[in-house]
């Protein structure tokens, strides 16, 4: 005898720290080797309605997203890690403001402002492997990038993994076939 309820949950599977995938649009090489990333915080301010007994806290103020933490294996010629640090570099045109010129510069020659920041998704995949989410962020841009520690003393090889956080407009997260959860 079949009981429907439909207040439970009908997946019973748990949610795998490991099944995602991480793409970014501008630079295809950094998501690459990705190993690690996080859907960010999400908080949502306050604010105090006051009344004669006791202030009440009600919704009302303004969505504020974390930042979007990646890690990734940093490939043997270095081409993930300086997709970074030249976008990071043409942003902030530490030398010469020809560095932030080339990085708004589209495939045609036009100047694009909006060539500086670009989308990136998050997929999350189910037991079997297969996108059950998506998180789709928009105008990212690289804020910081670690450092690669150089060590002749380890014995053993630990290959580097570089850190890179991004500041973006906002996320979304969809089903597999991009409608709204």
């Amino acid at each position: 005898m079949a009981c429907n309820f439909p207040n439970q949950i009908t997946n019973r599977n748990f949610l795998s720290p490991v099944g995602f995938k991480f793409t970014l649009a501008k630079e295809p090489k950094v998501p690459f080797f990705c190993n690690s990333a996080r859907i960010p915080e999400i908080t949502l301010s306050v604010l105090q309605q006051p009344t004669y007994l006791k202030d009440l806290d009600v919704p009302g103020g303004k969505i504020q997203y974390g930042d979007l933490n990646l890690r990734f294996i940093v490939d043997e010629s270095m081409e993930n890690y300086m997709a970074v640090h030249n976008w990071m570099t043409g942003l902030g045109f530490p030398e010469t403001t020809k560095q932030y010129k080339d990085l708004i510069t589209d495939t045609d020659g036009v100047l694009d402002p909006k060539q500086a920041f670009s989308d990136g998704t998050l997929y999350v995949l189910n037991s079997s492997y297969n996108t059950s989410a998506v998180i789709k962020f928009r105008d990212l841009f690289p804020v910081s990038l670690s450092s690669l520690d150089f060590d002749s003393t380890q014995t053993d090889i630990q290959y580097f993994t570089a850190d890179v956080t991004f500041k973006y407009t906002v996320y979304n997260i969809l089903d597999a076939n991009y409608q709204p959860l």
